[in-house]
């Protein structure tokens, strides 16, 4: 084998990438960037064209969150179902920007909505995943009250996923808000209890405490750093990693 190949392979087999809803919109205040969207999906092509199996979870935070001041006053149960119908929109967003990439994608939702896309069901779920075809899980648990950080947590361990990735707009967990304050120091790994009494914001502490109890780790990495995807799934340092 070249050097240049063994660079190349990847180090897991089958992995929960989670996207929010607020890394689609780009520079714009809200909504869904076409070009961003875009070059997400040019970074998972890249991945699944080494055979690696992704399933993603898609936030709806661009466009409704049911915390979001927008909500205030809203019960918290109907804010939070539209915050799932929300990210149903993401989920077909991204699936037709992989169509259009040449990658296979399908759609399943923890709401049923059978006109629009599948309901989940976790065994057509796997063999989706065993025929290389893209996994977009919408509508985060189907139930208010969790985050789509838990449902990528939850369907991760349904799938037999061997990590989690967490893409967000900074390259990975920091002692200080770095946008904030210049010195704040990236952490390169942390334990889930460490990130958990430091307050460290990497996940709830209800999705945390599930990869932590299924010895799932969590790594989260900036996916607007070209090729940072890549070398988390190639198994090299990016971002920070969260484990046992």
């Amino acid at each position: 084998m070249k050097p240049h190949e063994a660079a190349v392979t990847p180090k897991y087999k089958r992995i929960l990438l989670k996207l929010s809803g607020e890394a689609l919109m780009g520079d714009d205040a809200y909504g869904i960037n076409r070009q961003t969207i875009e070059t997400i999906v040019q970074e998972i092509a890249v991945v699944v064209r080494m055979s690696v199996e992704i399933g993603v979870v898609i936030g709806g935070g661009n466009i409704f969150r049911g915390v979001a001041p927008g909500a205030a006053g809203m019960d918290r149960a109907t804010a939070d179902y539209m915050g799932m119908l929300a990210t149903v929109m993401n989920a077909l967003a991204l699936q037709d920007a992989m169509r259009r990439a040449g990658l296979d994608c399908r759609v399943q939702s923890a709401l049923n909505i059978e006109q629009v896309v599948e309901p989940y069901i976790r065994g057509k779920a796997i063999r989706y995943l065993e025929e290389g075809k893209v996994v977009v899980f919408a509508a985060g648990t189907g139930n208010p009250f969790f985050t789509t950080d838990t449902a990528a947590a939850l369907r991760a361990s349904e799938v037999g996923a061997e990590i989690v990735l967490k893409a967000t707009k900074v390259d990975g967990v920091y002692t200080a808000d770095p946008r904030k304050d210049p010195a704040a120091r990236r952490y390169q790994q942390l334990t889930f209890d460490e990130a958990i009494q430091r307050n460290l914001k990497v996940m709830d502490a209800t999705a945390l405490t599930l990869c932590r109890d299924q010895k799932l780790p969590v790594n989260v990495f900036s996916i607007f750093k070209k090729d940072a995807l890549l070398r988390v799934v190639t198994g090299e340092e990016e971002g920070t990693l969260v484990h046992v």
